[in-house]
């Protein structure tokens, strides 16, 4: 059987053009070693895995390579040493160091001395090298590495140049681990690289170790959902899935799903960060500056820029804040599973009816859930859509939407007061244009967006929200062109109460067509008003329909119509 090279030692570093993610640091040394500028004692420091043996290794060659009489495939092995200060840390140990540096190279011109894990070296041991990586012998060249460089007595850090090595972004070990998949002859899936890369944590080490694990259990096929059973992770799916029911209060269902994940062996610590990510991700993706911040692959970014049209800044912030208090009170907990639902239980209960004000830790009552009819369950689920027979293509409109801070009306306040003037502020400041060029605009009919029309004023006179449900069911809708919805009400004030409430219906209509490039037009039509015009009896009649109890109340006081 051949013997097998683990990947991080087969596809370690030989020249500076091959190390991933420090790209500063070997054009420094190329260009000092090219200068003849190199200092005597340089110190490399950084987290584990991101290049720093390596790079004393490769500045190790390149500096007897640069004699004209020397060959490239020259090594210079006897011109290196290198010494494990973690097992070779006494006095003693320093000594011989002094002792070998005094002697000078049989050929090329330098003598390298490799010292890693500088920073175990004892207190004595560093005082005895001080004075010769102070002036040291014109042959002798010293690379300090560490980890931990606050670890190191500060005279000896005033002696050496510092080199800083970064974490290595997800990109360029994804786009590593790449490369090795085509010499490899490997398939790999980006969003399974991407995984790999993320697991790491900056570590190309890290990295390379992983990926020759999943390659072990998957063979020549790296598939997404090999690579997440294999490193037991949560992938984005798990944080999307529980993300749409959160937005869509169903805390039942909620609950299941953490039961599901906590069942998979996933701490709740582990998923409450991950979901503050999540959300974090999310409002990164709403803006198109921010959105390169997302260090996902093509397929995930796509999903945050739909689930981003759905969740609204209010709402991100303060599941944020919500996740970030349980991360917090996580550890001192003596039942963390409850805190964790009852954090998720808070998320789901803040675009619960959002007319009325409510405490900061409110929670849907369950009396909510177990109120629920079949007729109105069934009405939540997606509606079938009848297929349309449209085959020309129909021109994307560019439909700017205003997003607010409206999710949440509080009670209605005079205009001439502060508060009025205040709140005015707040949602002209959330008050925000945003386009949905890249988004999809399915074709849908006028009868289909006013099933979607009645089925949302259902929803909303189950919530409580008998305001808002009677203004959106004074008028049918009408389909126009460019996908432009128009919509008639009485008077001014049920306008201005419309428009407060209009984000949220966009948001339903666009999830139920698929179509983001709707807009909802309202108009004032004042012949509407008639049909509001009632007489005293007849709003007896009306209110009697809603609680028959009215009339035995007549009745027993003998009242007069």
């Amino acid at each position: 059987m051949e013997h097998f090279i683990v990947s991080a030692r087969k596809y370690r570093p030989q020249n500076f053009e091959d190390v991933v993610g420090q790209q500063a640091i070997t054009n420094t040394l190329e260009n000092a070693i090219k200068n003849n500028h190199l200092a005597q004692a340089l110190l490399f420091t950084g987290p584990r895995g991101v290049g720093k043996t390596s790079c004393a290794r490769i500045l190790a060659k390149k500096i007897n390579q640069q004699e004209a009489e020397f060959s490239e495939d020259e090594d210079f092995a006897f011109n290196v040493f290198e010494l494990d200060a973690a097992s070779n840390n006494s006095v003693d140990d320093i000594r011989s160091l002094t002792d070998q540096v005094r002697i000078p190279p049989q050929t090329g011109k330098y003598k390298v001395y490799i010292i890693d894990e500088v920073h175990m070296l004892s207190q004595s041991a560093f005082n005895a090298f001080l004075k010769t990586l102070e002036e040291p012998p014109a042959h002798a060249i010293f690379i300090l590495a560490t980890t931990e460089k606050h670890k190191i007595i500060p005279t000896i850090l005033s002696r050496c140049q510092i080199f800083d090595f970064k974490r290595i972004g997800v990109l360029d070990a994804k786009n590593y681990l790449k490369t090795i998949c085509e010499k490899e002859n490997i398939t790999a899936e980006d969003d399974a690289l991407h995984i790999i890369a993320q697991k790491a944590d900056g570590a190309m080490r890290d990295a390379l170790s992983i990926f020759d694990r999943v390659v072990s259990f998957s063979g020549k096929n790296l598939t997404h959902e090999a690579v997440t059973e294999n490193l037991n992770v949560l992938d984005y799916d798990s944080y999307f899935n529980m993300t749409d029911l959160l937005l869509t209060n169903k805390i039942p269902e909620v609950l299941n799903a953490f039961n599901t994940i906590l069942g998979k062996g996933f701490e709740g610590h582990h998923f409450i960060n991950g979901l503050a990510s999540h959300f974090r991700d999310l409002l990164v993706a709403k803006d198109k500056v921010t959105i390169e911040l997302l260090e996902v692959g093509d397929s995930a970014k796509k999903k945050y820029l739909e689930q981003a049209i759905k969740a609204s800044i209010p709402f991100l912030l303060e599941a944020i804040n919500k996740a970030n208090d349980c991360d917090l009170n996580y550890r001192a907990s003596k039942n963390q599973r409850l805190l964790v639902e009852l954090t998720l239980m808070q998320i789901a209960s803040i675009t619960f009816d959002g007319e009325k004000k409510k405490p900061a830790n409110y929670i849907i009552p369950a009396t909510f859930f177990q109120a629920l009819s079949p007729a109105v369950k069934e009405i939540a689920k997606p509606i079938q859509k009848t297929p349309t027979v449209q085959p020309q293509k129909v021109e994307e409109p560019k439909t700017e939407v205003k997003k607010g801070f409206l999710s949440s009306v509080g009670k209605r306040t005079s205009s001439l007061s502060l508060k009025s003037v205040h709140q005015k502020k707040e949602e002209k400041k959330f008050d925000v244009e945003e386009t949905f060029d890249n988004h999809p605009k399915d074709i849908f009919t006028e009868k289909e967006l006013q099933q979607y029309w009645t089925a949302y004023v259902t929803l909303l006179q189950q919530k409580g929200e008998n305001s808002m449900a009677s203004i959106v069911a004074t008028d049918i809708p009408k389909l126009k062109e460019n996908f432009k919805i128009s919509f008639a009400v009485p008077n001014k004030l049920m306008q201005d109460q419309f428009k407060k409430g209009r984000p949220n219906l966009l948001n339903f209509l666009r999830e139920k067509t698929n179509n983001y490039g709707i807009s909802i037009q309202v108009k004032l039509n004042e012949t509407v008003e008639k049909k509001f015009a009632y007489t005293p009896l007849e709003k007896f009649n009306k209110l009697k329909e809603k609680n028959p109890l009215l009339e035995k109340l007549r009745k027993s006081f003998e009242l007069d119509m």
